[in-house]
């Protein structure tokens, strides 16, 4: 896997893209979770996307990595931000057009979605708001993305964010590295061994791009579950969509899962056993195919 830096501009926002081979594959864009960069994806699984036909490529949601931040904008933690009625720092709309702004700038007319929790809630959104740009969408670990508000917290596991906010760690590089991999193995699948490996090469890559560390920035995970969504209704998706959950995701219950693909037409459900809120290596391969099989759904054009 190669990376080739981009930037994607929608109006005065500049978005971090990064192109990760596969050219003359299908295409498809990796949208990755709340805060966190697109040096968050796992190089293995990107590799797997790329033996399986894909062109692949990913980039930094606002407000995160190395695209546009709104640190001149109040905010307060991503819970609290669910209830305040202060206007937001941006919309959900616009986080929609994020996307879209990046597919033109990789120069890709339509191409497959895969998002990760907050990456899925975008996924989501930008096939509802963008219906001709986008071939499939592939929902993982993520929430209904017609669900507004405090209504969020219903699928949310409050005694395990309220254990995620209480962790502290020193400033500086290595309290980073370790605020870092502390969220990667809360988040962990427990039915899978912990790859810390992996995720210290993921936590110590975003550092060394100069990018500040997503996890600690709560005041940016705060603007983007703010982004208010005005648009349309999940029943109203009509690309081919793949919902996938952890059976044991220790932060979103399994029931959002269910009522993103109960919603959406169509929609294929997928919950694995054994997994939390993560992407452990023994389950890329079934992942990859259930994108292959999706995509294999839709002819090209």
């Amino acid at each position: 896997m190669t990376r080739t830096p981009c930037t994607a501009r929608n109006g005065d926002v500049h978005l971090a893209v990064d192109d990760l081979g596969g050219a003359g594959g299908d295409p498809l864009l990796l949208i990755m979770g709340l805060g966190v960069s697109r040096f968050w994806w796992p190089d293995g699984l990107v590799d797997a996307l790329l033996d399986a036909g894909f062109g692949v490529a990913s980039f930094d949601g606002r407000d995160s990595g190395g695209s546009t931040r709104f640190d001149d904008t109040p905010a307060d933690n991503p819970v609290t931000a669910l209830f305040r009625r202060r206007p937001p720092a941006y919309t959900a709309e616009d986080m929609a057009d994020d996307t879209v702004a990046v597919l033109d700038a990789l120069g890709w007319q339509r191409a497959h979605l895969f998002g990760v929790s907050q990456g899925g809630l975008v996924a989501q959104r930008t096939a509802l708001r963008h219906p001709s740009r986008v071939h499939t969408v592939t929902s993982y670990a993520a929430v209904p993305s017609d669900v507004r508000g405090a209504a969020v917290l219903r699928y949310v596991r409050l005694p395990f964010l309220a254990r995620l906010t209480r962790m502290r760690h020193p400033a500086g590089r290595d309290g980073d590295i370790a605020a870092g991999l502390a969220l990667l193995r809360a988040l962990a699948s427990p039915g899978h061994p912990f790859d810390e490996q992996d995720a210290r090469l993921r936590v110590v890559r975003e550092l060394d791009a100069g990018l500040p560390s997503g996890v600690r920035d709560s005041r940016a995970q705060a603007r983007q579950t703010a982004a208010t969504w005005h648009g349309p209704r999940l029943r109203e998706l009509r690309a081919p969509t793949l919902v996938v959950h952890g059976a044991q995701d220790p932060l979103i219950r399994p029931a959002a899962g269910r009522r993103t693909a109960s919603s959406v037409p169509n929609a294929r459900y997928v919950e694995l056993p054994g997994v939390g809120h993560d992407l452990p290596r023994e389950i890329w391969s079934a992942v990859v195919r259930e994108i292959r099989s999706l995509a294999g759904s839709t002819r090209l054009g």
